[in-house]
């Protein structure tokens, strides 16, 4: 198939600047729409876990909530399968127009699902399903918007175009966090509490209705519309995409190198770092909220710039880069925002550390109720975000004794805890940082959206000239839903249970270290940057054995 092919065929459509602009509005647009469809589950994920998933266990019910925030991505790759099938069958346009109305009618329903309380164990099940409606949409979503617009981009200019999908990604998690923020400063807290927080979801309905609009609007891919008429469309772009010539390799790199690399950056910048300042930190949960989302907001700035640079520099080199500071800097940045996002309780934990005895002393994350003292002491802690060490005994009896600093506190009974960590000077009120806090916080997580637009800036474009045309959607598709749906999903779970486990809200942090580690190696040492005009060649029309 020949990229260029467009141009030599008179009836095809050959984009203009103006419509090129409108390609990159109506699918970034799109995509912002979407990925807030999807993650408004996350962001409102505290309130979500009392209406649909009660327990007497507060880190299980967080832990069932990101368990179904998990469910959606770990059907991405379906999604991705079926819509890159469709896409490289029929068409970029029409696919992506179902992805996008499957989205905002599965979002919907989640409004408008009642509470455990009302309807019992339906309610956390039919969230699942609906869940599972949105990982199958995204699937097909981001490869179809990535490849619409690289195949309405010129050569030196494809980084810079598809970065604005990129950054797409960043403004639905963005303008999720806007409209939650607004919908609670219009209602009172107990409106809001009772039925307030399904208006974000009914939204998606308004949202759904622009989206498609704006996209009826646009013409099919003209690289596309040139495999269309010259017959040259894959007859089954699944199996093509694992026995063209190489692609194999590409598919591996593209999951491992990059997919899985550049998610779990984004999503630690951002859902871990919202969950720590407003969970150990006890920041204000508005004011968490604030702060994060202006971060992110200011932090799109580098996916453009970074996909601007790659058309200058090489899809590879800010991807590595992007990588290796992340290895050095994520700790250092969760330790700056931790200093100063609640300094009191951090000088407490520090002047009076908190050790627990006792026989059979773990935490079970995943029980409803613990079965000894010494778990039910450890949850109360974990449930807190007090930090603790563990100095297990053999003395076969169910007891427990907790010290705090100097001070000896011999009690099974978790509603105790609190008050005597209170008489030792930890303070679990919610505060607002100080200005000057405010300005760190700020700092440090603009520092992590940097890594991210590193990471991610270019990748559109570099996964969208890693595979060639005929089984474009697919090829991209299903290594980067693998990667972000199982890598980047499963995050905010696997993190929570390490958190959970040991104590440490920084250990959660070594997840995304270790993922990161891999993507770097597998990065820097197998990934080659695309040659520009590599698939100008015909391409077969039967199926190629490697």
């Amino acid at each position: 198939m020949t990229e260029s092919a467009a141009a030599g065929n008179a009836a095809v459509y050959e984009p203009t600047a103006k419509d090129i602009r409108m390609v990159i509005a109506a699918s970034s647009a799109g995509t912002v729409f979407e990925w807030y469809d999807f993650f408004i589950y996350g962001t409102l994920a505290a309130i979500i876990g009392k209406a649909f998933f009660p327990s007497d266990n507060a880190t299980l019910e967080t832990l069932l909530v990101w368990a179904g925030f998990a469910v959606g991505f770990g059907f991405r790759p379906l999604g991705a399968v079926l819509f890159g099938f469709l896409g490289d069958r029929l068409g970029r346009k029409y696919t992506f127009l179902v992805t996008v109305t499957l989205m905002g009618i599965a979002t919907a329903g989640v409004g408008m699902i009642p509470s455990a309380a009302t309807i019992g164990i339906a309610a956390p099940i039919i969230v699942i399903l609906l869940r599972i409606l949105q990982g199958l949409a995204l699937g097909g979503e981001y490869g179809g918007a990535a490849v619409y617009v690289a195949e309405h981009s010129p050569p030196g200019k494809r980084g810079f175009y598809t970065s604005f999908i990129q950054a797409s990604v960043v403004g639905g998690f963005v303008l999720s966090l806007i409209v939650v923020l607004g919908c609670k400063a219009l209602m009172s807290d107990a409106l809001w509490e009772s039925w307030g927080w399904r208006v974000p979801f009914l939204l998606s309905l308004i949202l759904l209705a622009i989206s498609l609009w704006m996209r009826l609007k646009l013409s099919e891919s003209p690289v596309f519309q040139a495999m269309k008429q010259q017959g040259e469309l894959a007859k089954n772009p699944l199996k093509e995409s694992f026995t063209y010539p190489g692609n194999p390799r590409r598919i591996f790199i593209a999951l491992f190198g990059i997919a899985a690399g550049l998610t779990v950056i984004w999503y630690t910048a951002m859902f871990s770092g919202l969950s720590f300042l407003k969970g150990p930190m006890k920041v204000e949960d508005t004011a968490a909220e604030i702060i994060v989302g202006v971060a992110a907001a200011t932090g799109m700035g580098f996916f453009i710039w970074a996909g601007h640079l790659s058309d200058r520099v090489g899809r590879k080199k800010p991807i590595v880069w992007g990588y290796a500071a992340t290895l050095v800097l994520l700790f250092p940045l969760f330790w700056w925002m931790g200093s100063v996002g609640n300094p009191a309780l951090s000088a407490a934990a520090e002047r009076a550390p908190v050790t627990v005895t006792g026989s059979q002393c773990s935490f079970d994350p995943f029980a409803q109720k613990q079965e000894t003292a010494c778990g039910r002491t450890l949850g109360e802690l974990t449930k807190l975000g007090v930090p603790y060490t563990v100095a297990a005994t053999d003395s076969g009896f169910d007891s427990v004794t907790i010290r705090i600093g100097d001070r000896e506190v011999a009690s099974e009974d978790p509603a105790l805890l609190q008050p005597a960590l209170e008489a030792m000077g930890y303070d679990f009120a919610k505060q607002i940082p100080s200005w000057d806090s405010i300005a760190v916080i700020f700092l440090a997580l603009l520092g992590l959206s940097a890594l991210s637009g590193f990471t991610y800036g270019p990748v559109a474009a570099l996964l969208s000239e890693m595979f060639p045309p005929h089984v474009r959607y697919s090829s991209l598709s299903i290594p980067y839903h693998l990667g972000t749906g199982y890598f980047g999903g499963f995050l905010p779970l696997i993190a929570s249970f390490i958190i959970a486990k040991t104590g440490n809200a920084y250990s959660g942090l070594w997840y995304t270290w270790g993922v990161v580690l891999i993507a770097f190696l597998v990065t820097a040492f197998m990934l080659k940057d695309p040659v520009e005009g590599q698939w100008n060649k015909p391409v077969p029309t039967t199926t190629p054995t490697v």
